[in-house]
């Protein structure tokens, strides 16, 4: 077997970051990731809670220093309420987080849903942003190295 195809069967290693608000919804979103990084073949070795999704960034970054992440899954979900607080979360988390995965050259994937949907809406979207992220995550470090 050549260094490639050795290298190619490696386990991707995720670390993943959720958001304890909507605790309902993100823990749900956090089961579905882990087991479609285990369909995957992606092995997952750290989870970090925070309080909310705009506190993501530092425990995104304490990861992205760890020479065994690979690459960072984020999920939570930003509902909508009567002031446009929703945007200012999502909009300067999902910044963040970019700006992150760029300075440090690995992938973090935002499986973060919102802003603008009803709680409704974030149960629907579990299965989706919850896969898509772990799949992204994926996809970029095998298509990195």
């Amino acid at each position: 077997m050549s260094k490639e195809e050795d290298d190619s069967k490696e386990k991707v290693k995720l670390g993943f970051v959720v958001a304890e608000f909507n605790y309902d919804i993100t823990n749900m979103m956090l089961q579905r990731a882990k087991s479609h990084a285990e369909f995957l073949g992606a092995e997952v070795v750290d989870v970090i809670w925070t309080p909310g999704a705009f506190d993501m960034p530092l425990a995104i970054e304490k990861l992205l220093q760890r020479a065994d992440v690979d690459a960072v899954v984020t999920l939570g979900c930003v509902i909508q309420g009567e002031t446009k607080h929703d945007e200012v979360v999502a909009q300067h988390a999902s910044r963040k987080i970019m700006d992150l995965s760029l300075q440090y050259g690995k992938p973090v994937a935002l499986g973060v849903s919102g802003p603008g949907e009803t709680y409704l809406q974030a149960k629907q979207r579990i299965d989706g942003y919850a896969k898509r992220s772990v799949e992204a995550a994926v996809k970029m470090v095998k298509r990195l190295k």
